[in-house]
């Protein structure tokens, strides 16, 4: 990226608050995902958003192929952006990915973060022995081929299932930013999240956690919530939220705003 990273990436301060709080988006969205739920928190945070490397928001020539093989790469970003903000202390909510990569932030850099709150994370996506990741190497594989073959096509399917909870107006949203993505970059960040295997680090991590999980996710089984709170090395506690769907932050903001308020230091 040659102009400053705050630029590249759309970095946005936003709220009234005295306290840091970083918003960081999943793959398939960007910054716009966390609107719906802005209004709940902005009174009491001074907020940080921003977008992934990968999101279709960004310009895609600042996506290197040969750097992003791994979330080390975005969490580089992260902090850069903190680093750029002369940020010395603050929580950070991550969905998806990002919450991995703030996994990963807090173990290179655990001053830096007072709380973590983890929605919809898993660190493997594919079944092991005992652990139960939720899916298969063969029916990642056909996701893949899907995702190559028909990228419109696969958006359609795949954004109804993956908000779950029936609402048309997160669909609308989620396929828009989706769709803006370019294929190839999406089909290379889902190889590259699919493929990690960030177990063995938990128990590294002593930031205290947060583990936000619906009760039913098609990307993230209720169980991996429970093997985050049993192998984290700090102290955390998981909330089970009553919906459907792996993006509570856009289908349920109201809920999923109560209890990030609940967690959040104030």
């Amino acid at each position: 990226m040659g102009q400053s990273i705050l630029e590249a990436l759309n970095v946005q301060v936003v709220g009234s608050g005295e306290k840091i709080l970083v918003l960081a988006h999943g793959v398939g969205t960007d910054q716009s995902a966390w609107q719906r739920i802005l209004p709940y928190i902005l009174p009491y945070y001074r907020i940080i958003l921003y977008d992934l490397v990968c999101a279709g928001s960004v310009n895609p020539d600042y996506f290197d192929f040969r750097r992003y093989t791994t979330l080390d790469a975005y969490v580089d970003d992260l902090l850069r952006i903190l680093d750029a903000l002369a940020v010395d202390r603050c929580a950070y909510v991550g969905h998806s990915i990002s919450a991995m990569i703030g996994i990963l932030a807090a173990i290179r850099r655990p001053e830096l973060f007072s709380k973590l709150v983890l929605i919809g994370a898993s660190p493997r996506f594919l079944n092991d022995g005992d652990y139960h990741g939720g899916f298969e190497q063969g029916e990642i594989e056909k996701v893949f081929s899907a995702m190559q073959a028909n990228y419109e096509a696969w958006v359609q399917g795949f954004a109804p299932l993956a908000v779950g909870a029936d609402v048309p107006a997160a669909v609308r949203e989620f396929s828009r930013t989706l769709f803006n993505m370019r294929p190839d970059i999406s089909l290379f960040v889902s190889r590259t999240v699919f493929n990690s295997d960030f177990r063995g680090v938990l128990g590294i991590v002593k930031v205290p956690c947060c583990i936000i999980q619906t009760a039913k996710d098609m990307s993230v089984p209720a169980s991996v919530a429970l093997y985050l709170q049993n192998h984290l090395g700090g102290r955390n506690e998981v909330e089970m939220l009553p919906t459907e769907g792996h993006l509570p932050h856009m289908s349920v903001p109201r809920m999923l705003a109560a209890v990030l308020r609940k967690h959040l230091p104030r």
